[in-house]
């Protein structure tokens, strides 16, 4: 993509992108309620990391940006789950959490049909419908949760996204705004 919003509003595609990748997937399966959206950028299906988002840019501001989403999902298998780190959401795939074979072709087409759409309410409406729609289906919201941002960890209770698609954690003295961490639960 080459986006012309001011960096900040460009990186809150990744919310367009998880709530694509969930409407893609549910439409496939027809199983809603086995799909949560974890904070920052991962699909969960029956609580396993099924997907994740990455979004790369280059030149924001400038005369030629260039924005990459990056979108990694679990379709036939998923890596061993003893490789992740301890508390990692453990990985899954969509064939054996569900028993459907789908092809990466007919998920591609799923997938930017979906995209397409939160891609125009986040340009027409803003924000504000993708937080919402994205807190609907957010994994462990209300919750206690532990983010790690380098070497600081907080623990706490998952209140909401900000406006700014910040991680608000509500700790003993009070909410703290988080615009970067690993989430584990």
């Amino acid at each position: 993509m080459k986006p012309t919003e001011p960096p900040e509003l460009v990186a809150l595609r990744s919310f367009a992108a998880a709530l694509a990748l969930r409407d893609a997937l549910v439409a496939l399966t027809g199983l809603p309620a086995s799909f949560a959206l974890k904070w920052p950028n991962d699909v969960l299906l029956n609580g396993g990391k099924l997907a994740g988002i990455l979004l790369e840019s280059a030149g924001l501001g400038g005369a030629n940006p260039v924005l990459c989403i990056g979108i990694g999902v679990n379709l036939i298998a998923a890596p061993d789950a003893s490789l992740v780190e301890p508390g990692a959401t453990p990985p899954v795939s969509l064939l054996a959490e569900t028993g459907l074979r789908v092809t990466p072709e007919a998920f591609l087409k799923s997938l930017a049909r979906t995209y397409a759409a939160w891609e125009t309410i986040f340009q027409t409406q803003g924000f504000a419908p993708l937080r919402a729609a994205w807190l609907a289906h957010a994994a462990r919201l209300g919750e206690p949760i532990r983010a790690r941002t380098g070497t600081t960890t907080r623990d706490g209770v998952f209140e909401t996204i900000d406006a700014s698609g910040n991680l608000i954690l509500r700790m003993t003295n009070g909410p703290v705004a988080i615009p970067a961490a690993e989430v584990f639960f």
